[in-house]
């Protein structure tokens, strides 16, 4: 049976892969911090999918977290989401705590690189296999550390992406605005004055992820609205275009 490792499993983005894939008929690994929401994720999973679910607790802001998803990963996996993420609202660059920054790169760009680098010789040698990395629109503009982690995210997933064409693994890069998840709660980010045409379903960001890496797309962008925003943003100034992005939604997840 193919199997799964998804971060940040339990909740938003990491949740309706988690969903969709046991869906599919694959196994998974739930990698989250909460036990508690694990354990309740994986009962739901075996329950209504009949898919083997393994519970990984662990922190990916430490590297003991981080070490124990690389063995796992090193065991063997066919699909790798690295969803973990998070975002800060405490104010602009020098206004945040650097341990909040530190935190961030490592979360949104250590991790990434490890794990997929413990995930992909597996898959290379098996000759299948694919990893898709969660980053943003935020990583196509300026908006401080959490967009430039995003960009980081989609810049290495596309040169991984080409350093591993023939070998049939895929590499991609997911870019989502803003989706209707727990993220802009618990980053405290305020999103009232989103317009709803901003807002995306997370069941149908996971559908167009899965659709655009069987076409085997190194990036994808779900939503057309998205698609014409990022186009439309290669034509103007990248400081301006963050200025705009910030002021219309602070953050993208």
């Amino acid at each position: 049976m193919p199997t799964a490792l998804i971060t940040g499993a339990t909740a938003g983005i990491g949740a309706a892969f988690t969903r969709r894939l046991a869906r599919d008929g694959l196994d998974i690994v739930l990698v989250a911090r909460n036990l508690e929401r694990l354990e309740t994720m994986a009962d739901e999973l075996t329950t209504r999918y009949g898919v083997k679910a393994e519970v990984l607790q662990a922190d990916l802001a430490d590297d003991a977290g981080i070490v124990k998803v690389e063995e796992r990963l090193k065991e063997g996996v066919d699909v790798l989401v690295n969803n973990a993420g998070f975002g800060n609202n405490h104010g602009s660059f020098l206004e945040v705590a650097i341990e909040d920054e530190l935190r961030m790169l490592k979360v949104h760009c250590e991790v990434v690189l490890r794990l997929t680098y413990a995930a992909v010789p597996g898959m290379r040698e098996r000759r299948k296999g694919a990893v898709i990395n969660v980053g943003s629109v935020a990583g196509f503009f300026s908006l401080g550390t959490y967009g430039a982690t995003k960009a980081w995210i989609l810049s290495f997933s596309v040169g991984v992406a080409r350093d591993l064409k023939g070998t049939n693994v895929k590499v991609m890069a997911l870019c989502p605005g803003f989706v209707h998840t727990e993220f802009h709660e618990r980053a405290r980010v305020d999103v009232t004055g989103v317009p709803d045409v901003l807002w995306l379903d997370a069941d149908r960001v996971v559908d167009t992820a899965l659709k655009d890496l069987k076409r085997g797309q190194q990036v994808s962008v779900p939503g057309g609205q998205y698609k014409a925003i990022v186009g439309l943003g290669r034509f103007v100034p990248r400081n301006l275009a963050g200025r705009l992005s910030t002021r219309t939604g602070k953050r993208y997840d």
